[in-house]
C-alpha cells in the first residue's frame, strides 16, 4: 500500500505489471538456490535415518 499521508496520489500499478509470487518461482536463480537447500536438507535427513 503506497503511503499518501504527505497528500500526494497513490501510484497504482496496472494488472499487467504486477507480478506476484508464482513469478519469482519461475525464475532459475531462486530455483536453483531452492534445488541446492532442498537437497542438501534430503542428504542430511537420510543421513540420520539411516547412518546414525
Amino acid at each position: 500500500m503506497p503511503d499518501t499521508s504527505r497528500g500526494e496520489p497513490a501510484t497504482i500499478v496496472p494488472p499487467e505489471d504486477q507480478r506476484g509470487c508464482l513469478f519469482a518461482l519461475s525464475q532459475p536463480p531462486l530455483m536453483i538456490f531452492l534445488a541446492v537447500i532442498g537437497t542438501l536438507l534430503l542428504l542430511a535427513a537420510t543421513h540420520d535415518l539411516f547412518l546414525l
